[in-house]
């Protein structure tokens, strides 16, 4: 499948850029992201996708409830064996999903959470897993963003030129290009 090989191709770049970096930059504090590290951004595309395959197994995908690891967001050779795993078990075959999210505001889920055991209740919504493989390559597209951001910060690195555009965006500005 196609979105397949372009979240491959997505994985990568990061992984790439990662390679490029030096630990002490990878774990940097990034004044203009609030300080989040690259090592935070990467962590948390990593872990979209570790929840996305996790859900697969059991039915039921919880991008909330995922496990955060300080492991991948402070040891870049770690973070890149991660990355490495996410292109490799990507092949499944699509199947019905559930998804579960909590849409309410940040006091209403922390009311619930006090009056219930087990926090909030949350939206529970039909997908599959080709939805879902979308849904985390545009989220990985965003976070790229936000690297592409901090490498700029943090270093002297050339990043490809789409590195961190969506695909829809680089193909409207060829278009729109003399």
């Amino acid at each position: 499948m196609y979105i397949k090989t372009q979240i491959q191709n997505l994985v990568a770049q990061i992984w790439s850029l990662l390679e490029s970096l030096a630990n002490e930059q990878y774990s940097q504090p990034v004044r203009v992201l609030s300080d989040a590290t690259i090592g935070q951004h990467t962590r948390h595309i990593t872990e979209f996708y570790q929840e996305l395959f996790s859900g697969y197994d059991q039915g039921v995908i919880d991008y909330d409830n995922r496990k955060r690891s300080q492991a991948i967001e402070s040891d870049r050779l770690f973070a890149m064996q991660k990355l490495r795993e996410i292109s490799e078990k990507l092949a499944r075959p699509n199947k019905e999903l559930w998804l579960t999210a909590d849409v309410g505001t940040l006091e209403e889920s922390i009311e619930a959470s006090l009056l219930r055991k087990g926090g909030a209740e949350k939206a529970r919504i039909r997908t599959n897993y080709d939805r879902e493989l979308v849904y985390n390559l545009e989220h990985t597209v965003h976070h790229m963003a936000l690297l592409r951001i901090a490498v700029s910060a943090l270093t002297d690195l050339a990043l490809p030129e789409g590195f961190g555009v969506a695909l829809s965006t680089q193909k409207f500005r060829k278009a729109c290009k003399p």
